[in-house]
């Protein structure tokens, strides 16, 4: 190492912080460091701040999920048939749900879906409310499972189902609400808005196609669920497939094929909630 010029060491003199020292208030070279008083900690030996974590894109979003059906709704038939108001009509509290010709149910394919979504918001930075925890419950009816993601403020909500219509019918298709003079009227438009986010998410992320009996380029409005007319927050249903149909069936059936759809449903929610 070559010697440092006198002015250079004039400044060291008196900047010790300047050429690597100890800073103001640190030891002369060649001098021990003054004490510490006991019980004080050394400034010099105080841990570095760590910075602040790196902000993730759903920080501060609120995200429900209900999956639609509970896998113990067919021991309680008088429980999950009492009607209950939806304001356009009288419906039964919930339903079994469908299921594949093998036997796989609606239930069991919502719930997992679901909780792989909750597993891929979170790690964006999402808080995220399940409707139901198990799947071998009964309930809850339409009507709560709306007012769960009312009471949560939710920035988004999302009702996820698979079809049981003929076999020969496939694709998936979004459901949004209409205007019917109730709560759902002042967010019948962002509603519309998510429901086109996630449509377009989930196609390019499952390879799917828009249904081919129901609805215009896979989007469908109705007035009839309770779930939308009666929430006061952005809310769709996606009917991701058709479970009778032998194709689409074999593709619930599969974890991975399971995961690709959590996974486009979530990105269509984020594209909604970046928008």
């Amino acid at each position: 190492m070559r010697a440092l010029p006198a002015t250079v060491l004039a400044v060291c003199g008196l900047i010790a912080s300047a050429c690597g020292g100890t800073g103001s208030g640190g030891a002369a070279a060649g001098q021990a460091a003054p004490a510490t008083p006991a019980g004080q900690v050394s400034s010099s030996s105080a841990p570095a701040k760590e910075a602040p974590p790196e902000a993730k894109p759903l920080d501060g979003k609120v995200i429900v999920i209900d999956p639609g059906h509970n896998g113990g709704n067919y021991r309680n038939p008088r429980a999950v048939n009492r009607k209950v108001n939806v304001l356009t009509k009288w419906k039964p509290c919930d339903t079994t749900g469908t299921s594949t010709n093998d036997g796989y149910s609606e239930a069991a394919f919502t719930w997992d879906v679901s909780k792989r979504m909750v597993k891929i918001l979170k790690g964006r930075g999402a808080t995220v409310k399940l409707t139901r925890h198990d799947n071998d419950s009964v309930g809850p009816c339409i009507t709560q499972r709306a007012a769960i993601g009312n009471k949560a403020g939710a920035d988004a909500a999302i009702s996820v189902h698979a079809d049981g219509s003929g076999p020969a019918n496939h694709g998936f298709h979004v459901i949004m609400p209409k205007k019917i003079k109730g709560p759902v009227d002042k967010v019948v438009a962002a509603s519309s808005r998510l429901g086109i986010a996630v449509r377009d998410a989930y196609r390019k992320g499952t390879g799917l196609p828009y249904s081919t009996y129901i609805g215009d380029k896979a989007l469908d409005y109705r007035s009839d669920l309770g779930g939308l007319n009666l929430s006061t927050v952005p809310k769709i249903f996606i009917e991701t497939g058709n479970m009778r149909n032998a194709a689409e069936a074999a593709k619930f059936r599969d974890p991975a094929f399971r995961q690709r759809i959590a996974l486009a449903l979530a990105n269509g929610l984020q594209h909604y909630l970046e928008a």
